[in-house]
Parts: C-alpha cells; sequence; structure tokens
C-alpha cells in the first residue's frame, strides 16, 4: 500500500500564509450562550419599550417634537438592533433589514425616505471605495508596492517594521475594508518574521510579536486617517451631517492623519525598545532565503503594467481631489464616482482603453453595505425622534454637568468610548450608539460641534487590545505569535498613550489648523 508523502512546512513560502490556511477560533460556551439568548433578548427588548411596558417615560411625553409613540418604538428599535449586533444572534445584515421593516411598519418613517437612504451619497461613496481599491488589488500594483517597500529596508528589522506602517497608512487612503489590509500584508509579514526565527507557537520572539502587533495597530490606526477608511467613519461624518455640521475630506485628512502617524510612531519605538525589545541577537536573520523568496514574489507579477500605471494615475488623481474637496467644492462622494468610473471605463471607438478591471472584477461586500443601510436607517430614525438628544438633555441636568469643565466631558467620553472597544467588535454599531451622544452633548453646551467630535472620530477604529475586538484582530491572533496576555499589554498601553495624546492634540495642535476645539 503507497503512502502519500506530505511536504513539510516551509515558512518561507508565502502562500502558507493566506487567510484560508489559518485555523478557526472556535466561540467559547459563553460566547455560545450569549448568541443563543441574543434573539429572544432583542424581541423582547422591543416590545419592551414599544408597548411602553417601561411605563412612561417623562421626558419623552413631555419635551417630545414627534408624537410619543415614535419615540417608544424608536428606542425599542434602537436597543433591541444592538443587542442583536453585539451578541450575533443573526447575522449583522439581517439585523440591518429588521430595522428598515420595523422602522416602517411602526409609522416612524414612510417607506420612500426609508428606502432612499440607500442612495444617500454616503453609500455611493462606500461602494465607489471597493470598486477603486478592487483595481488595486486586481492589477497587482498594491502588491508590487509593498513588496518593492519591504525589499528596499534591506534586513534592518526596526526599519521594515517602519515600513509596513508607512504602508498600512499608504493603503488606508483607499482601502476602507481592514480584513483587505491584513490579507495582503499578512503572507509578507509572517516570512519576514519567520526568517527572524519566530514561527509561531513555540517558536516565538519579540520580532514576530513586534511584527503582528504593529501590523495589526498601524491596520486599524491608519484607517482613523481618512474619512473613506472605514465604514463605521462614514457614519460618523453622515450623523454629523445629519445634525447640521458636514465634515469635509480635508477637514478629517488635515486633522486626524499627523495624529495617526505620531500614534503609529509612538508604537514603533515603544514597542521595539520597551514593550517587546528587540535584541541584536534577535535582530539577525536566522533563516536564509527570505528576501529571495520575497524577491521571487515580486518578479512574478513581472514589469509594471499599463493597467497598473493608470490605477496608480487614478489613485493620485482621486486623493488629490479628495484633500482638496473644501477648495474646488466637488463632494468626495462624486470624485469617488468619477474614480470607479474611471477604473471600470472600456476601450470605446477603438481608442486604448482606459479602464483597468471589469465589473466582475470588482469585490463590492455587499453583505457589508447592507449592513451599513441598516446603520444609517438607525441613524436616521435616531435624528428624527431626537431619543439621543432628549434622553442626554435629562441626564445632563440631573447630573448638574453644567457645573463640570469641558475637558472632564470630553475625557470621560473618550474613555468611556475606547473602553467599548474591549466588548464590541462592530465599530459601526459603537459609532451609532455613542457618536449621537457626543454630538448632543456637544450641541447641549453650546461647543464646536465638529472641533469636539472629530477628535472622538480617532477613537473609532481602536481595536487591537483583544483577539475579538475586530476580524483582524482576530486574523492576528491565529498567527500564533503571541499570547493574549501579550495582546492586551501591548494595546493598553497604546490605548492609553492614545487618549493622552488625543487630549493633548486636540486642546493644542487643532486649534492652530482652524478648529475650535480648546479644552480648557
Amino acid at each position: 500500500m503507497s503512502q502519500v508523502k506530505t511536504q513539510p512546512f516551509d515558512p518561507l513560502d508565502v502562500s502558507n500564509y493566506s487567510l484560508e490556511k489559518l485555523p478557526e477560533i472556535k466561540g467559547s460556551v459563553w460566547m455560545d450562550r450569549v448568541k443563543f439568548i441574543g434573539l429572544p433578548l432583542g424581541i423582547f427588548s422591543f416590545l419592551y419599550f414599544y408597548l411602553q411596558w417601561c411605563g412612561q417615560i417623562e421626558v419623552f411625553e413631555v419635551q417630545s417634537k414627534v408624537p410619543p409613540a415614535h419615540c417608544y418604538a424608536a428606542l425599542g428599535i434602537f436597543v433591541s438592533s444592538l443587542i442583536l449586533w453585539l451578541t450575533e444572534a443573526i447575522p449583522n445584515y439581517l439585523t440591518s433589514f429588521l430595522i428598515i421593516v420595523a422602522t416602517i411598519l411602526t409609522g416612524i418613517m414612510n417607506m420612500r425616505p426609508t428606502f432612499a437612504i440607500l442612495g444617500e451619497p454616503v453609500m455611493v461613496l462606500n461602494i465607489a471605495s471597493f470598486i477603486m481599491a478592487s483595481a488595486l488589488m486586481v492589477t497587482g500594483l498594491a502588491k508590487r508596492i509593498c513588496l518593492y517597500l519591504v525589499l528596499a529596508m534591506g534586513k534592518n528589522v526596526t526599519h521594515i517594521l517602519a515600513c509596513f506602517i508607512a504602508i498600512n497608512i499608504l493603503l488606508g487612503a483607499f482601502v476602507s475594508a481592514t480584513s483587505a489590509k491584513t490579507a495582503l500584508l499578512l503572507p509578507l509579514f509572517m516570512v519576514i518574521s519567520a526568517m527572524y526565527g519566530s514561527t509561531g507557537s513555540e517558536n516565538r520572539n519579540n520580532v514576530g510579536r513586534n511584527m503582528v502587533l504593529q501590523n495589526l495597530l498601524a491596520n486599524n490606526v491608519s484607517a482613523s486617517a481618512f474619512i473613506t477608511g472605514s465604514a463605521a467613519n462614514l457614519l460618523a461624518a453622515q450623523l454629523l451631517e445629519n445634525a447640521g455640521y458636514k465634515v469635509y475630506y480635508s477637514d478629517w485628512l488635515m486633522a486626524l492623519l499627523p495624529l495617526s502617524i505620531i500614534q503609529c510612531a509612538f508604537a514603533w519605538y515603544t514597542g521595539t525598545r520597551w514593550i517587546f525589545p528587540i535584541r541584536k541577537e534577535d535582530a539577525s536573520p536566522k533563516l536564509e532565503g527570505g528576501h529571495e523568496r520575497l524577491r521571487q514574489e515580486l518578479s512574478k507579477l513581472g514589469p509594471v503594467t499599463g493597467k497598473e500605471l493608470r490605477a496608480g494615475i487614478v489613485f493620485l488623481c482621486v486623493l488629490i481631489l479628495w484633500a482638496t474637496d473644501r477648495y474646488h467644492g466637488i463632494r468626495a462622494e462624486v470624485v469617488a464616482l468619477m474614480g470607479a468610473i474611471t477604473v471600470l471605463m472600456p476601450s470605446v471607438c477603438k481608442l486604448p482603453r482606459i479602464g483597468v478591471i471589469k465589473w466582475n472584477d470588482a469585490d463590492i461586500p455587499w453583505h457589508m453595505l447592507m449592513f451599513s443601510w441598516g446603520a444609517y436607517v438607525l441613524g436616521g430614525l435616531v435624528d428624527k425622534t431626537d431619543i439621543v438628544g432628549l434622553w442626554m438633555h435629562y441626564s445632563l441636568d440631573s447630573w448638574n454637568a453644567a457645573s463640570m469643565s469641558k475637558l472632564s466631558v470630553f475625557a470621560i467620553l473618550a474613555t468611556l468610548f475606547a473602553l467599548t472597544t474591549l466588548i464590541s467588535e462592530s465599530k459601526t454599531a459603537r459609532t451609532i450608539v455613542l457618536f449621537p451622544i457626543i454630538i448632543s452633548v456637544a450641541k447641549n453646551f453650546n461647543w464646536d460641534v465638529i472641533g469636539f467630535c472629530l477628535p472622538m472620530g480617532f477613537l473609532i477604529n481602536q481595536v487591537y487590545v483583544l483577539y475579538f475586538n475586530s476580524k483582524p484582530a482576530n486574523i492576528s491572533y491565529l498567527t500564533n505569535q503571541y499570547s493574549s496576555w501579550e495582546s492586551f499589554k501591548f494595546g493598553i498601553i497604546q490605548m492609553s498613550a492614545c487618549l493622552i495624546m488625543l487630549i493633548l492634540w486636540t486642546q493644542y495642535v487643532m486649534p492652530i489648523m482652524g478648529f475650535n476645539s480648546k479644552l480648557w
């Protein structure tokens, strides 16, 4: 009987680190129980408020500008949707569909305006951004840039780490799915880790710990630098615009890109020198041939193609137009659609082809867009009924918050926003809960809403402390390069530093940029 020979695992083979080859983390018994009770608890919470089993809520009866019944229904939808999103009892997009149906059936919003939210500019921006990101991936331009930059750093491991941070920030401008960035970069930094002797499990060292955790942090923090960095960023901007405060792409970029770079640089320095210091003996390669493998991957791409050049030109033009939207007046959504049209444009009248991909090449995650649709409907529901604003006014009066300083209020809200990353994987759910509260607080005290809320947007993507805080965190943990405690130690130090940096940045730097954001 012939025996099938299995090939030994090659730690320098890039293909060994594709996402489908990583093991899955099975949910704990506790998580299974949470999912089990999520659906009945969600249904009960909706009925509890909708049927007014909770009794009369004074602020709804006295101060509401819409029928009180709409407020109770909105609160029921709001609480039940959060329970379903957080417990993941059913897929997130199905929860969004339930929000849409419930909003219409309870009469809070009519069918046409509810369905019209699917055509909101922010949804168009989402779709167009995914089309452009697909062009970056399909043409191989993203992979070529990553390989070229990593190889240019030679064998200096700290320089390689800094290079990965720069790549994450570069990709953050166009790739709004942090999981996609992880899928692109993970094989590269796993090969680098293996070169320096860190192959996971019992063979861990500080090079591997830094390589994966620094990439995880840079992946998420770079998403904070751009309004298109994540769907939750776009939701925050939409909530601000619904409240009457337009945030331009250039505003977000100018205020938060430099802070993103500073936080990543701080994490790089503290991570490689204090938290997981890289010793001289660890900084020398242990396996030969790693760079040669990466050069082979680069050579497989062949010479730079016309498609890559055209894709690069389109991205550069789009980024320039985005960064200057305040000055030329063309909204970011229109610019994104122009870019999507360009990369999809076929040859016409035998002229040279302008575009670089076909429609079927575009990787548009429709389940994520349907999830976003429901989140935007929930945001519109909150805005119309003002249930959060009414509750905040009542609470602030009860707590005598008028006696608190602006710094204290900012610090409390920022800390609350940061800590919620430890319990929820959904950035969108956290944003839909907390951003209306932040906006209401700013309006209640007559503070500059954009100057107060925009720094809070920086906290949306601080999701790197525990393995279940985000999909990239989950994927990174599966590399087996670090333990849960090591992830927590690295992440909580960086998050604490982020809060301090954010307060100082809001007080001293943003006013120089023209924002009215001083805290004291």
